[in-house]
């Protein structure tokens, strides 16, 4: 029970942090890692009920409080399914070639944010043609990418759809929450086709992580773009660090 009553604390936590910027798999993955002894296979299976239930918890306060354009539907079902692709094709690409490529991009990400502080607090929502079309192969690429590595997808989204639609953070991370939600289940998808679920471990998280996600939700309501400017520096420094770490490991070993 204590172990339980640990791992549902840690989803509580990772839908929080999912709701507010993206990443909570960074809190949930090591703690079942440590406290199951599941394969891995079954750890990010598990993992991604929790948050496909907490993100699509969180999407739903997103899309009443804030709304979402229609072409975010679209949006979602294009992801959805790059997101499966990447879950298929997730053994023929090695993470020691992502890992260099991710941590590049997360640098240059803090780098632009802290330089341009005025970048996504302006909300004026253009939407052309041409903007919808790289909107539509955002969420496809940042799907694939989610699919086959995963981590800082919530933070690719809300930073993707700011540049592209000359919009507020808040708005982008509307955007953000109901593609994360295709993204995750597209993944899952293949996860449940392949029995790699423990179901019941599952269920618990999924609670715990809607009850953190609502939570979660509820912050970046009050806190508006701002706070997501915030939490989106935060999360890249995290990243780099712990991206950077394990690159480290892999090429010391």
């Amino acid at each position: 029970m204590s172990t339980l009553a640990l791992l549902a604390a840690a989803s509580l936590a990772a839908g929080w942090i999912d709701a507010v910027i993206g990443g909570g798999g960074l809190v949930l993955i090591p703690v079942l890692m440590s406290a199951t002894g599941l394969p891995a296979a079954s750890i990010l299976a598990t993992n991604k009920v929790a948050a496909v239930t907490g993100t699509a918890s969180a999407a739903v306060t997103f899309v009443r409080k804030v709304g979402v354009p229609k072409l975010t539907w679209g949006y979602a079902l294009a992801a959805g399914c790059a997101s499966a692709g990447g879950a298929l094709a997730v053994a023929l690409i090695s993470e020691s070639v992502v890992r260099p490529i991710i941590i590049a991009l997360l640098l240059a990400v803090g780098i632009f944010v802290t330089c341009k502080p005025e970048f996504g607090t302006k909300n004026q929502q253009l939407f052309t043609r041409r903007r919808a079309i790289a909107g539509l192969a955002l969420a496809g690429a940042v799907g694939f990418y989610d699919g086959i590595f995963g981590p800082g997808t919530g933070m690719f989204l809300i930073m993707g759809f700011t540049a592209v639609f000359s919009q507020a953070f808040l708005q982008s991370a509307a955007m953000a929450k109901v593609i994360n939600t295709a993204t995750n289940f597209g993944a899952l998808a293949v996860f449940i086709a392949g029995g790699y679920v423990q179901w019941k471990l599952a269920l618990v998280l999924a609670v715990a992580n809607v009850v953190g996600a609502q939570l979660g939700a509820r912050t970046v309501l009050k806190g508006g773009s701002k706070l997501v400017r915030v939490a989106l520096l935060v999360l890249v420094v995290v990243l780099c660090a712990r991206l950077g770490w394990q690159e480290y490991l892999t090429r010391a070993g």
